[in-house]
């Protein structure tokens, strides 16, 4: 494949989605590197997708060509073109009611992978998604692990993420079933019917793992504080998986600063990773991950 007659698709920081285009049809080709510590990822993330086709709208897998490092050769996953807006571009332009309709949508979506099981939690290491072991024991390892990359946080903002990082923790040992999450689920990454608001893909499953059920969840409403949208988001979450709105809130607050605690440390990579890296903060100073508000 000549992947100078490419196109690249815009919403992502990595540069390796292209759109293809022969004979009339489209397709999506994603490229990975030829990685010695990872060689298997496009055969992984095709796995996924296969997984979940048919449970959740994703594209189908057209080709799979296994990376070669030993010859500098990239990965390439080949999948259909999926039509609609991304969520992104689209909610700003919507008024208040048809925001809150796909508030509803994604609160269902997270519900949906939220109820996938797994046996444990872990990274998926191969095709077969047999789950290997992340290295950490709770937020509060992670966090002591991550604080040599964190050096910009002042002492206080330390101490009180320890705070947080701990009772987060707590809050999550109370729900100790497993789940497949795609770990990324934000409007960026998904894609909707501008005039019905069906959603049409969910896209980029890199980040998939076997994780905590409330993960997806918190990703969902991260940086989103319009209260009528996460009610939605809650409601239609609570009606797949029957936990009260108020107790899904907590947990996935909880549940999402093991992502908020990763983009910190790379907050000058993109925007996304920079607004993380300002709302833990917040977190911090006021010592409680479900109040703080994103300066």
């Amino acid at each position: 494949m000549d992947l100078s007659s490419l196109t690249p698709l815009e919403g992502g920081w990595s540069g390796r989605t292209f759109l293809a285009e022969a004979v009339g049809e489209r397709s999506v080709v994603r490229v990975y590197p030829p990685d010695l510590s990872a060689p298997a990822t496009a055969e992984v993330d095709a796995a996924v997708l296969r997984l979940v086709r048919g449970l959740v709208p994703v594209p189908e897998v057209l080709e799979v060509r296994p990376a070669r490092p030993e010859a500098g050769q990239p990965g390439l996953l080949v999948t259909s073109f999926l039509p609609g807006v991304r969520g992104d571009e689209l909610l700003p332009r919507l008024d208040a009611a048809r925001r809150t309709e796909v508030g509803r949508t994604l609160g269902a979506l997270a519900a949906t992978l939220g109820g996938m099981p797994m046996l444990r939690p872990g990274p998926f290491v191969d095709p077969d998604l047999r789950i290997g072991d992340f290295g950490v024991d709770g937020l509060p390892e992670f966090l002591e692990l991550r604080l040599p990359e964190l050096g910009h946080l002042a002492p206080t903002e330390i101490d009180g993420l320890r705070e947080v990082a701990t009772d987060a923790q707590m809050l999550l040992d109370t729900v100790p079933r497993t789940c497949l999450v795609h770990s990324d689920l934000n409007p960026k990454n998904l894609l909707l019917d501008p005039d019905t608001l069906v959603l049409t893909g969910v896209l980029d499953w890199e980040f998939a793992h076997a994780g905590h059920p409330f993960t997806d969840l918190g990703n969902v409403l991260r940086f989103d504080r319009d209260e009528a949208f996460t009610e939605a988001v809650l409601a239609a979450y609570a009606e797949v998986r029957g936990t009260r709105p108020e107790a899904a809130l907590a947990l996935a607050r909880a549940a999402d600063l093991w992502a908020l605690l990763d983009l910190a440390t790379r907050r000058t990579a993109n925007p996304v990773a920079a607004r993380a890296d300002r709302l833990l903060r917040a977190i911090a100073r006021e010592r409680d991950a479900g109040t703080a508000e994103l300066g």
